[in-house]
């Protein structure tokens, strides 16, 4: 029945900063971007490699996230990296604070954490 994920949501609280920090810094292929003026809000999808995307939303009012990470909901996003060593070191070049390389004690293989412009928790996982 299901064949994979298609897209995860994000709500943003800086539409430019978060535009430019997942299509330049990650960078997500823009697919397609609008402006819902009915809404004051801007609808912005984001693709990956593998065909998945990632859909980026501004609201004008918005809540913050109540607590990171562990509130009840999604936990983080994790994307899939051939080389976790490239990927931090282009997240590091561009300002961006990572925690350290762990190795998945039951899959042996490694990942690291970081966070978008929101402090949204987003996974680096090495495939």
């Amino acid at each position: 029945m299901l064949e994979g994920i298609h897209h995860a949501a994000i709500i943003c609280s800086d539409y430019p900063r978060s535009r430019h920090f997942y299509s330049e810094i990650l960078g997500l292929r823009i697919v397609a971007e609008n402006y819902r003026s009915d809404r004051d809000s801007y609808k912005l999808d984001l693709a990956l490699p593998d065909g998945s995307q990632v859909e980026l939303f501004s609201f004008a009012q918005a809540p913050e996230r109540p607590s990171y990470p562990e509130a009840q909901g999604l936990r983080h996003l994790a994307f899939r990296v051939g080389s976790i060593e490239d990927a931090v070191a282009r997240l590091s070049d561009a300002g961006v604070a990572v925690e350290p390389i762990r190795t998945d004690p039951y899959t042996g293989k490694r990942f690291t954490f970081f966070a978008d412009p929101d402090q949204l928790p987003l996974e680096l996982y090495e495939s």
